[in-house]
């Protein structure tokens, strides 16, 4: 080898990873960690219920609790990220979540009030992740590589559910139910220290960023370092805001409902015992993290080659609401466990493809506001975790089928769809 090839090699080993991947990588392990304490609940539940005798209506309160603080403080939080710095509040955000996580075995065996509480304080600190995460997005990366950064967070939604729905059963067995809350905000409060050690809102606050990739972030970038105000009037009255909150209430109505009664459907349906019911209920979310990334990653590249940005958004969110819906329509007529659950991994993943849509969206739009723009989003798409679930179970109840539950989802998407195609836009409004 010669000398000059050496040296070259050696300078390469020597050139630092961008530091904007770590924070990527961080935020993602955040989201990760934001599912898993959510999620985890739905199946500690059933010894939490054996434990205190709680019936199926005290069940019911404890599942929802979590949304009754969630709803609450997303504008907030995505305020204040982008007026005061989003590494902030989502070190507030994950600090508060975890805590709650720590305190629910104590709280459970206090009186089911305090369970609710902890719930609640739960849904509270998890309600800033995405609108801080969003914020700090639109400051840290590149236009060229948005679809992708937002797409693997939010991929971290279907990791955290996949981990909580495969070890939550293990731990519960070998160390019993109330290790599953103390590991998992015991992560938490780790994640917390290295995000404060490492995170700052932007790369002009951070030491560990080289010039070079301060230069190529900051003059590449539209968002402001913080946004000193807010056109509130002129956010409220842009089609292109309504065109992602519609998009986004109806993706979360589709994927709430497919997430809390797929496993129950599946039995109900077919049948199954819970160990068949736990293997299929995981394959639509290991197909969806798949989706979603490989669709960021397609969503930059077309962009790269001199596709409009409201072209690549209006299609992902095309192909996500069409191919989202039609496998919905299918399923009443089948009749097997597993042609079944191949056409909801069909819709699952194809309504992940949102996430290079609409989910990115608030970045093109308005990335000064992204935050802001991500709270409001996210706080009416919060609705359908309450109303959708519940209309989901009473069309049960009265029907005796789930027919009606899959021809609603897909009567929803076919509305978001509609709204998406007629006001959005990939270009800058605010």
């Amino acid at each position: 080898m010669s000398a000059s090839v050496a040296s070259r090699r050696i300078a390469d080993r020597r050139v630092p990873r961008p530091e904007r991947y770590t924070i990527v990588a961080l935020f993602f392990l955040s989201t990760a960690l934001c599912y898993i304490d959510r999620v985890s609940i739905s199946v500690a539940i059933i010894a939490l219920a054996e434990e205190f005798h709680f019936d199926a209506a005290a069940q019911g309160i404890v599942l929802s609790a979590f949304f009754w603080g969630y709803l609450w403080p997303q504008l907030l939080g995505g305020w204040m990220a982008d007026r005061f710095g989003g590494h902030r509040v989502l070190a507030f955000g994950v600090a508060v979540w975890s805590l709650a996580t720590l305190l629910t075995p104590p709280a459970a065996a206090f009186s089911l009030a305090a369970l609710l509480a902890a719930r609640v304080a739960l849904g509270l600190g998890e309600g800033v992740n995405f609108p801080a995460i969003h914020s700090l997005t639109a400051r840290w990366t590149l236009p060229t590589e948005r679809a992708r950064v937002i797409a693997l967070n939010f991929s971290g939604m279907y990791v955290g559910t996949v981990l909580a729905l495969t070890a939550a059963p293990t731990i519960i067995l070998h160390l019993g139910w109330p290790a599953v809350f103390y590991i998992s905000g015991g992560a938490g409060a780790i994640w917390v220290g290295a995000w404060l050690a490492r995170a700052a809102a932007s790369p002009e606050g951070s030491r560990r960023v080289t010039p070079a990739e301060l230069t190529l972030i900051v003059d590449n970038r539209a968002a402001d370092a913080r946004a000193s105000w807010v056109p509130w009037a002129r956010m409220i009255r842009e089609p292109a805001v309504w065109a992602i909150v519609i998009a986004h209430f109806c993706s979360n109505f589709g994927f709430n409902i497919l997430l809390l009664w797929l496993p129950t459907y599946l039995k109900h349906t077919f049948g199954l015992t819970l160990e068949r019911v736990g293997f299929y209920s995981l394959i639509p979310w290991i197909a969806t993290f798949v989706a979603i990334n490989l669709s960021g990653w397609t969503s930059d590249w077309m962009l790269a080659r001199g596709f409009s940005c409201t072209f690549v958004r209006k299609l992902m969110q095309g192909l996500a609401f069409s191919i989202g819906a039609l496998p919905l329509i299918v399923i009443p007529t089948v009749h097997s466990p597993g042609a079944a659950v191949a056409l909801v991994t069909l819709s699952a993943s194809a309504n992940g493809l949102s996430q290079s849509a609409y989910g990115v969206n608030h970045l093109d739009i308005g990335p000064s506001y992204a935050g802001i723009l991500m709270g409001l989003s996210n706080t009416i798409a919060t609705i359908p975790g309450i109303a959708g679930v519940a209309a989901a179970g009473l069309i049960v109840q009265l029907t005796r089928s789930f027919a009606g539950v899959f021809y609603m989802i897909a009567a929803v998407y076919a509305l978001g769809l509609v709204g998406y195609l007629t006001w959005g836009s990939g270009e800058r409004k605010l």
